[in-house]
């Protein structure tokens, strides 16, 4: 796997510390790579591509990671069954976000600090 190389310029204070900094680079890749199984989901089956975003615009609650499965156990299972927008969606896809959402964060994470140690 190639060293990933993340630059977080204007998004957090200069006295931020290197795990804030690697949190935060972490989160902002995983959330672009996050949506890519349930979007590539939708196109394939030529559903909306757009009703997942909307649907998670309807969380008050941040969606997350392999502590993925445990919030989409939360965001799917329990808050989501009471939201229609939620509830109508295919769930595996679904699931499939969070735990690419997770796998995004461990993969930045682990890289970034590689880089600091080497």
């Amino acid at each position: 796997m190639h060293a990933v190389r993340i630059r977080v310029a204007a998004a957090y204070d200069p006295g931020m510390s290197e795990v804030d900094r690697d949190a935060l680079a972490a989160g902002l890749v995983a959330a672009v790579i996050s949506g890519v199984p349930s979007t590539a989901w939708a196109v394939a089956r030529r559903h909306d591509v757009l009703a997942a975003a909307r649907a998670a615009g309807t969380l008050v609650l941040p969606s997350g990671a392999a502590a993925g499965l445990a919030i989409a156990a939360l965001d799917l299972g329990v808050i989501g069954r009471r939201i229609a927008a939620i509830r109508a969606l295919e769930q595996l896809p679904q699931w499939l976000d969070h735990v690419a959402y997770g796998e995004a964060v461990g993969a930045v994470l682990r890289a970034r600090r590689r880089a600091r140690c080497a």
